[in-house]
């Protein structure tokens, strides 16, 4: 039971007053965020879905970023590559010419001056840097030069320095990044895709009929782990490459009973052994005859003494081309020479198509997350957003009723001095 007082008027009053200003500040407090819900009492359900649209709105802004980098990236990926393409369709014009036999010794010597530098001009174009600062087909390894060129004399050279050989010092294309939920894209493509031109080849002559895995480890092929359990043998070694994503081809040579590698597409093929740095786990690879130890410069450290590697590089055909023309070999122009522009030209082609796809890939992905974002951001107003025009009706409907309700209060409380006297 309240107890009746002079002052229960004053207290009733001044209560009402002050929760009439609690919804004034309140309203007014939304419309200046723009949000209806200050709190999670204010409607809970619309508060629950409001925070599932704003992560998920946010993991979209983030794959929108993703994706336009990756379209930025393969532009300019593809903009160099169609520069080696026709750094080497020029190359194949002066192979054939070289080898129609109408031109003299000395205007083949000519060709191949020109050739030597184009192999620089392809070389330094491999090594490339894009605009985000980063080598552009050294992988994973991306502030390392990927090609380093060895100059010396060759035959017929007159002693002049000219490009011996071309070495890939890079890494895989290992970069990936997120478009979608759990969906991810290579970013890369390394030196040692782009700039090959026939498919590698590792035969061991290690009979390795009786050879078992000395201990549980792995070994790396083209950067896929391949895992190996104690007393696995060869074959079950060879199946378990076979099953991996690696684009290489395992099998066992009928004659030396060795294990063989084959790449399914022209590529450096990067073998490593997964050895701990005190040394501990199987040296699987090593063991088969196929490399000496890991890498070297990052780049497969072949056991060549215990092994045949075949397979070269676009510049390994440019500088066999070179070295024809210098001797004078047309026989060797008209039929290798050209054989191997036309592997580099496929192979180029090819990455060229895959970067193309990549590119297509991620423009329809952007577009796809252009349509979205606008799509859930207009759900997640409706949740929580103020209408604003209900929002100021309420707003001058509360201001008049506050002002009638502190009118009302002075007509009906009038203040004398004798009330603050007592």
């Amino acid at each position: 039971m309240r107890r009746i007082s002079s002052d229960m008027p004053h207290i009733d009053t001044q209560y009402q007053l002050r929760r009439q200003e609690e919804r004034v500040a309140k309203l007014q407090s939304q419309i200046t965020s723009g949000s209806r819900i200050t709190e999670l009492r204010d409607d809970p359900l619309a508060a629950s879905h409001a925070v599932r649209y704003e992560s998920y709105l946010a993991r979209l802004a983030r794959f929108e970023k993703n994706t336009l980098y990756a379209k930025d990236h393969y532009n300019v990926v593809h903009g160099y590559m169609n520069e080696a393409l026709g750094i080497m369709q020029r190359v194949r014009e002066l192979a054939v010419q070289g080898a129609n036999g109408t031109y003299t010794e000395e205007d083949q010597k000519l060709m191949g001056i020109e050739i030597n530098e184009l192999i620089k001009e392809l070389a330094s174009l491999a090594n490339t840097t894009g605009p985000d600062g980063k080598q552009t087909f050294a992988g994973d390894k991306a502030f390392t030069e990927p090609f380093r060129i060895v100059e010396g004399a060759i035959p017929g050279g007159g002693g002049e320095s000219m490009v011996v050989r071309v070495e890939y010092r890079g890494a895989g294309a290992s970069r990936k990044t997120e478009i979608s939920d759990n969906t991810y894209v290579d970013l890369d493509l390394g030196g040692g895709e782009a700039f090959w031109a026939e498919k590698m080849k590792i035969f061991s002559s290690v009979n390795a009929s009786n050879y078992r895995v000395a201990a549980p480890g792995s070994f790396f092929i083209d950067g896929n782990e391949i895992r190996v359990a104690a007393g696995d043998t060869l074959p079950a070694i060879v199946a378990k490459i076979n099953d991996s994503p690696a684009p290489v081809k395992a099998y066992i040579d009928p004659e030396t009973r060795g294990l063989v590698l084959e790449g399914t597409n022209p590529h450096l093929i990067r073998a490593e052994d997964a050895v701990s740095p005190n040394g501990e786990g199987p040296t699987v690879l090593k063991d088969l005859g196929v490399i000496r130890g890991n890498m070297v410069n990052n780049a497969p450290n072949w056991d060549t003494t215990r092994s045949m590697v075949s397979g070269g590089s676009m510049f390994d055909m440019l500088i066999r081309l070179r070295d024809a023309l210098y001797r004078g070999d047309q026989d060797f122009i008209g039929s290798q020479g050209l054989g191997g522009m036309d592997l580099a030209i496929g192979n180029l082609t090819a990455r060229i198509a895959d970067i193309g796809s990549r590119q297509e890939r991620a423009q329809m992905v952007w577009e796809r997350l252009n349509r979205e974002i606008p799509d859930v951001t207009a759900n997640l107003a409706r949740e929580s957003s103020v209408n604003w025009a209900d929002a100021a009706t309420d707003l001058k409907f509360l201001e008049f009723a506050q002002k009638a309700s502190v009118q009302t209060a002075a007509r009906l409380l009038p203040v004398s001095l004798l009330d603050f006297l007592r």
